[in-house]
């Protein structure tokens, strides 16, 4: 039988690991799987050999004191793989794990292919050269990419961004003003921390002290948080004395349904640096993008950052869509300012909304869905490797 072994890192790599899978066995039905993932893997009837939830970190002063159980994971991986011996190794996202295990697994012939491009393009360009001797192929999911990597010699494959097949756009407004007795007065605002603890405590505070200015500008502002189950915990008491009891919600289909009513009502969102970007666009959301590391990683990062924009949307434009209010500027009043605009101008939502449409254009793939897409190049290596 032939078996793909899946290592992703965090929970956005479980769900579009979890695609993938979907998408491969409905190409072969015969494939079997094993790998390293959360919830959405496991329901496709692939347990994870641990719990993904402890490579949820960040930045270069976070990691420091976990190397050494990094280490060990990453030891635990490899020994796995080279016992099952799979025909591929598709690791998806999250470099600083997935890209250490391929490293040590490419030596045993066995063919890897690395899922979300890492973005050495952004802030390390350098590096390409060492990413040519961990992975045999590439699937990127910005349009952008492949002439980077094409460039220093390494197979890529263009796939599409998965927020298009996301179900961002069709959730159901109505049963989530019903579920939560939301009043016709009320303008629910998507507030989105991040799913690593780090971030998440950083940007709490922070966007507690923002939505409590803002509220003072938008009557009936209702804060609504999608929580990662790794950040409950910590969310639930950081926004505990937040203004107008926020609604903390759980599950995808649930959080669909906060994008529409918030979209619906003319809410907007405030979020971190992120894929979240791209989902709030797809959903027609305007929003904020924030993000706040440690100063030393941030110092790192500025010496090294390539791009004009944080967010995707920007990028993708090229210009500012999204208003970014990154580090230093990155206070309650910066965001207030930036959150209460689309609320209380329309002009500056609908600018917004248009420029979403402008960049969303370019992440479609020539063929199929970005599962799909990606299904038939995952195929594609295992038989140039037979």
């Amino acid at each position: 039988m032939t078996l793909i072994h899946i290592v992703a890192g965090e929970a956005s790599g479980d769900v579009l690991g979890a695609r993938l899978i979907a998408a491969l066995r409905a190409r072969r039905p015969d494939l079997d799987f094993a790998g390293i993932g959360g919830p959405r893997m496991a329901e496709q009837g692939v347990p994870s050999l641990f719990d993904y939830r402890e490579l949820a970190l960040m930045g270069l002063m976070e990691v420091l004191p976990k190397i050494f159980r990094l280490k060990r994971l990453i030891g635990d991986a490899v020994d796995d793989i080279a016992t099952r011996r799979p025909d591929v190794l598709v690791t998806i996202d999250s470099p600083g794990f997935t890209l250490r295990v391929a490293e040590k697994v490419k030596p045993l012939g066995i063919p890897v292919v690395h899922y979300v491009a890492p973005q050495v393009w952004a802030w390390r360009p350098g590096r390409v050269v060492k990413l040519k001797q961990k992975v045999d192929r590439i699937l990127c999911l910005l349009p952008f990419e492949p002439i980077f990597f094409e460039h220093a010699g390494i197979p890529v494959t263009f796939v599409g961004h998965p927020v298009l097949e996301s179900g961002a756009d069709r959730g159901d407004a109505a049963r989530f003003r019903a579920a939560h007795a939301l009043g016709e007065a009320e303008r629910p605002v998507i507030v989105m921390p991040g799913s690593r603890r780090m971030e998440a405590s950083r940007l709490l505070p922070i966007f507690g002290a923002a939505l409590r200015i803002a509220a003072q500008r938008v009557p009936g502002l209702r804060p609504v948080l999608p929580v990662a189950p790794i950040v409950a915990a910590l969310v639930r008491q950081a926004a505990s004395d937040w203004p107008a009891a926020p609604i903390l919600i759980d599950g995808l289909e649930a959080k669909h349904d906060a994008f529409a009513a918030v979209a619906q009502s003319g809410g907007a969102g405030l979020i971190k640096s992120g894929t979240s970007s791209l989902e709030m666009a797809v959903a027609g959301i305007p929003h904020v993008v924030a993000y706040r590391v440690n100063a030393v990683t941030a110092a790192i990062v500025r010496r090294l950052v390539k791009v004009p924009h944080a967010s995707l949307v920007n990028l993708l434009a090229e210009r500012e869509v999204v208003p970014e209010r990154l580090q230093e500027n990155c206070t309650p009043e910066a965001l207030a300012e930036a959150l209460v605009a689309p609320l209380l101008d329309p002009d500056v939502a609908a600018r917004q909304r248009a420029g979403f449409t402008e960049a969303l254009g370019h992440l479609r793939a020539p063929e199929g869905l970005p599962s799909e897409a990606a299904a038939v190049a995952v195929l594609q290596a295992i038989e140039e490797a037979r």
